[in-house]
C-alpha cells in the first residue's frame, strides 16, 4: 500500500524500519538528517506507521480507522484486521501531502 501511495520503492532505515521516500529536516539548533515520508515498522508488540507530520489535522480519519493507539508521529495497530484498510490509506495519503509541502523534494 505505502508503495502504491508514495510511488517510491521501500528501503530499510536502520535494522527495523521500512520507508518510502525520504525528506532532508533541519532543526534551528543545527542537527539535521534524512527520514523516510512514511513508512512502518514490524515490531513485536505491534505495527508501527510512521505517520511524520503528527495527528493534530486527522481526527476525523483517525475516528473512523479502527483499533489502534498514537505516539507523537507513530500510529500503532496490533494487526490489520483491526483497522479499515481504506482509511489506513486515506490517512497515509494525507500524511504524504504533508509532508511534500513542509519538505518539497
Amino acid at each position: 500500500m505505502m508503495k502504491r501511495v508514495t510511488g517510491e520503492e521501500p528501503k530499510m532505515w536502520g535494522s527495523s524500519i521500512v520507508g518510502f521516500g525520504s525528506y532532508h529536516y533541519r532543526y534551528a539548533s543545527g542537527r539535521e538528517g534524512d527520514w523516510p515520508r512514511i513508512g512502518f515498522s514490524p515490531r513485536k508488540q505491534s505495527l508501527t506507521i510512521y505517520v511524520m507530520p503528527g495527528f493534530s489535522s486527522y481526527d476525523g480519519l483517525l475516528s473512523r480507522l479502527g483499533k489502534h493507539r498514537t505516539g507523537k508521529s507513530c500510529l500503532y495497530v496490533n494487526k490489520l484486521a483491526d483497522v479499515d484498510m481504506d482509511v489506513l490509506e486515506q490517512l497515509m495519503r494525507s500524511s504524504l501531502d504533508a509532508m511534500r509541502e513542509m519538505y518539497p523534494d
